[in-house]
């Protein structure tokens, strides 16, 4: 069925919108304390400056340890307001004594750029946290402005709980009652103010082994949203499209997005399997740095980067819950890598995991791969921003002219350029590593 003549206006506001490029911003990452083996702050910010690329972390509260600790690092931090006291934070008096408390002290020779007024309010509740939070918000900011502090912007971060819909993008929607009552003022707000309007997607809820690749940025044959005729390689950039389009039936499609958390657990119950594993993690995890570090944006927004705040930093033991929720680290108490998402130095040798010794290595189809199948591939890497050109009508690699030789080209690339890691050859179970050079004649393979 077409279309109607709304939603047609609506898909065109929203493309036009998309073209418009904004301001560059960086990886981060969640800085949570719910653990009695994790080192002391100061540690962790000489870490975080000397052994990985990390230029901004987001804490749950307004630890003055850990304000203290990143004084003077040039490390961005974002502070949170309790949620609890988001009511009090309303009366004007007592917002300039929180700044007063909690930010003067510190601020400008910590960097704090965000300050959050309370987690996941509309999800959580209760109602008088809900009906507070925008004016709270309005008062901090006010009470900023008042001790001539220019340069910390206030937000607040949301789960896509606030969403009714998200699949496809193109028709989502904010929850009716939520939508007007409290996103479009919060909305206007953020225009009025220029800062983001944050929120938490997390691929790691929505994931099936039915959908495991488009989860954790894999190869897959991707969604098709027949009223954007856009294509998501993976449920990250479906997710934020979603927000995006439910912003702009309110309005407000010129209002800036950032990511306050996203991430996957690297261990689970046995009822969590197969979605918690280190595998999945490294996939999620380092294929969001790689997506960012790419500058390639999402279908609607192109070459858009967001604020991202990876969670989490640490391994927590003593967050409640099964096992997972104390296993979405990137590193354990002690430094050490759980795994390498790509946010490590290069001179951070001792914390990477040692590459695999012995010969060159390639990747190609398995014998017996379907057509399908090997376009399939095709396809995805092309779409990722590597140069398939050698696979086109005049390229080194387009002879021989057949499928499987060009899937051979295109995996290899995605192997070599993503990492080299074997399961960047998984491809659905369709790739294989080999020692032999698939080279041939003008056409040679990366490795």
């Amino acid at each position: 069925m077409a279309p109607s003549s709304a939603k047609h206006s609506l898909l065109c506001a929203f493309l036009l919108a998309a073209a418009i490029i904004s301001a560059v911003h960086s990886i981060g990452v969640n800085y949570g304390t719910v653990g009695d083996n994790l080192p002391l702050p100061a540690q962790v910010a000489q870490f975080l400056k000397e052994k990985t690329t990390i230029d901004r972390i987001k804490i749950f509260d307004v630890n003055p340890d850990i304000l203290r600790a990143f004084a003077d690092t040039g490390i961005l931090v974002a502070v949170t307001v309790p949620n609890g006291e988001i009511p009090s934070l309303t009366d004007a008096a007592t917002a300039r004594q929180w700044v007063s408390s909690h930010i003067k002290p510190f601020h400008p020779q910590t960097k704090i750029n965000y300050i959050l007024v309370g987690n996941e309010i509309l999800h959580w509740g209760p109602q008088p946290l809900v009906d507070n939070l925008v004016g709270a918000m309005k008062t901090l900011h006010q009470a900023l402005l008042q001790s001539n502090i220019t340069d910390i912007k206030i937000t607040t971060a949301h789960s896509l709980g606030i969403l009714e819909s998200s699949d496809p993008p193109s028709t989502a929607k904010f929850r009716p009652g939520w939508d007007t009552g409290v996103l479009a003022p919060l909305l206007q707000f953020h225009r009025e103010t220029k800062t983001p309007f944050m929120v938490n997607p997390y691929p790691y809820f929505g994931y099936s082994p039915g959908n495991a690749s488009f989860a954790i940025f894999k190869p897959n044959k991707g969604m098709f949203d027949k009223y954007s005729k856009r294509t998501y390689g993976n449920m990250f950039d479906l997710l934020m499209d979603a927000v995006y389009v439910s912003m702009m039936r309110l309005g407000y499609g010129d209002v800036d997005i950032a990511v306050g958390e996203t991430g996957w657990s690297a261990l689970g119950e046995s009822f969590e399997q197969p979605r918690c594993s280190v595998e999945n993690a490294v996939a999620y995890n380092g294929g969001l740095v790689r997506m960012y570090n790419s500058g390639r944006g999402t279908p609607l927004r192109p070459r858009k980067r967001f604020d991202i705040y990876i969670f989490a930093l640490f391994n927590e033991n003593q967050k409640s819950g099964p096992l997972s929720e104390r296993n979405f680290g990137l590193f354990r108490p002690d430094f050490t890598a759980v795994y390498d998402a790509g946010l490590l130095r290069a001179d951070a040798t001792a914390l990477q995991p040692s590459p695999a010794p012995g010969a060159k290595k390639w990747c190609v189809p398995k014998q017996g791969v379907s057509d399908d199948a090997l376009q399939d591939n095709i396809d995805y890497v092309c779409s990722q921003g590597l140069d398939c050109t050698p696979i086109q009508p005049g390229g080194a690699c387009y002879d021989p002219d057949n499928r499987r030789s060009h899937a051979a080209f295109a995996m290899n690339a995605y192997y070599q350029t993503e990492g080299r890691h074997d399961f960047n050859c998984d491809f659905s179970g369709s790739g294989v590593i080999t020692t032999t050079d698939p080279s041939n004649g003008p056409c040679k393979y990366l490795s």
